[in-house]
């Protein structure tokens, strides 16, 4: 499982690379570079077993292993090729995604500072 484990952790900055920034491609005659916002993990594990003084393994309690992974890509936007060089174009859809929240926090952050500036007044 150790070898196994070294070799993803090795490839794991080329495929941020591949999954960050596609691949080139035209639409609409025009040259566009994909970009996205990729995040992925993974995990391996090994096992022993439990081996008595006589060097058997003790049945049902010997060996093990097990890996598994994941992730997700958010199409952020895109580089259009214009006259003066590539453009950044933001995915709208991303851009309220993230907008969304950082507002929500936002918001929530100023309502405790005017509830903490109301009660220093109140006294």
């Amino acid at each position: 499982m150790t070898n196994l484990t070294e070799a993803l952790a090795q490839s794991v900055s080329s495929w941020g690379v591949r999954l960050t920034y596609g691949e080139k491609g035209t639409l609409g005659g025009q040259e566009i570079i994909p970009v996205a916002l990729a995040c992925f993990g993974f995990g391996g594990g090994e096992g022993a077993g439990i081996t008595p003084d006589d060097g058997e393994p003790a049945p049902g309690r010997s060996e093990g292993s097990g890996g598994g992974g994941g992730g997700f890509a958010v199409p952020i936007g895109a580089y259009i090729a214009g006259p003066a060089g590539p453009v950044f174009h933001p995915n709208p859809v991303a851009l309220v995604a993230v907008t969304v929240p950082l507002v929500s926090a936002l918001g929530m952050a100023v309502a405790q500072i005017v509830r903490a500036t109301r009660g220093r007044t109140a006294h």
